[in-house]
């Protein structure tokens, strides 16, 4: 059989993956983590990196590049080399929501492929001390008499947070002010400090300010009570079950990284998500251990992306 210069072409540049992806991994792996230190998605990478690194024989260094609600970082990982040294821990953002909420993103969703979902996590929605609210009722009521008086604190435009304030906001018809902060960490500070009203924050960056009394956690957006905050109800419980967002953390690599590695990246990720010391670290920051392979994860964000482009319609939120 002749091959054309095409295919010889196309065999030539295959070969340099193909060695790459029998010798891989050769030297330390970079884990992207698109929001700055002490938030969920730094606390979940820095529980898993680690063995992670034990399971692939090699060192998993984290790397934070904050900023616009995860695209940086995410944009940097998808136009990464795709040879499995730099891969991203996405969330429910930067894997789905942030497709319809930021039109002009200079990347897409097949810019980055699936390997593993590590962990589902709630959201909850908290109050200030100082406002004069114990229950999620009570602070609807609240501020349906006080209309566009009210703060709502989240970690960022496009993040999560923001957009399960937006859909508190549309289920319930309240007007309520949002204001973004750069990470969970300035946004607790100024709960803390009654400087913002409410806030949506992920269970773990917030769960020990719940714990010690600093802050007052009104619902958790799942439909069963978290273990770790066993007195706290859930939204369905009160009574607006609409009001419904698990945040998730998994790892995602550039689009084009060989299915080898692919493979290799994702076994491991299962392996570390359901090690008993591992899998208990992330049920004590009130997330579930999850696990699974690529095609499963895959499925999971297109499913993703698809039911977070009908909140933002619905919400007509758009950020440029």
């Amino acid at each position: 059989m002749k091959l054309s210069r095409r295919s010889i072409a196309a065999g030539a540049l295959a070969m340099p993956l193909i060695a790459r992806a029998q010798s891989w991994p050769a030297r330390t792996i970079r884990l992207v983590v698109p929001f700055p230190p002490a938030g969920t998605t730094d606390i979940i990478a820095r529980i898993v990196a680690e063995p992670l690194g034990q399971a692939l024989g090699q060192t998993v260094v984290i790397e934070n590049r904050g900023g616009a609600a995860g695209n940086l970082g995410a944009d940097l990982v998808a136009k990464a080399d795709p040879d499995g040294y730099t891969l991203l821990m996405t969330t429910i953002g930067t894997g789905a929501i942030n497709y319809a909420l930021y039109p002009q993103l200079p990347w897409k969703p097949s810019d980055l492929t699936a390997v593993s979902l590590i962990t589902t996590v709630p959201n909850v929605i908290m109050s200030a001390n100082a406002l004069p609210v114990k229950t999620l009722g009570e602070l609807v009521a609240l501020a349906k008499s006080k209309p566009g008086e009210l703060t709502i604190g989240s970690s960022g435009n496009g993040t999560s947070l923001h957009m399960t304030g937006e859909l508190l906001k549309l289920v319930t018809g309240i007007d309520m002010i949002h204001v973004p902060f750069r990470g969970a960490g300035p946004m607790l500070t100024e709960l803390i400090a009654g400087r913002v009203d409410a806030a949506v924050d992920n269970l773990p960056s917030a769960l020990g300010h719940i714990k010690d009394g600093r802050v007052r956690a009104l619902a958790v957006t799942e439909t069963k009570r978290a273990p770790t905050l066993p007195d706290v109800p859930t939204t369905a419980e009160a009574g607006l079950p609409q009001v419904e967002a698990t945040a998730w953390f998994g790892i995602q690599a550039p689009a084009r990284t060989p299915p080898e590695i692919i493979a290799k990246i994702a076994e491991a990720s299962d392996k570390v998500a359901h090690m008993p010391e591992t899998a208990e670290k992330i049920r004590q920051q009130g997330g579930a251990p999850v696990g699974g392979t690529a095609e499963s994860f895959q499925t999971f964000i297109d499913a993703e992306i698809r039911k977070w482009a009908d909140v933002v319609k619905r919400a007509g939120t758009k950020i440029e």
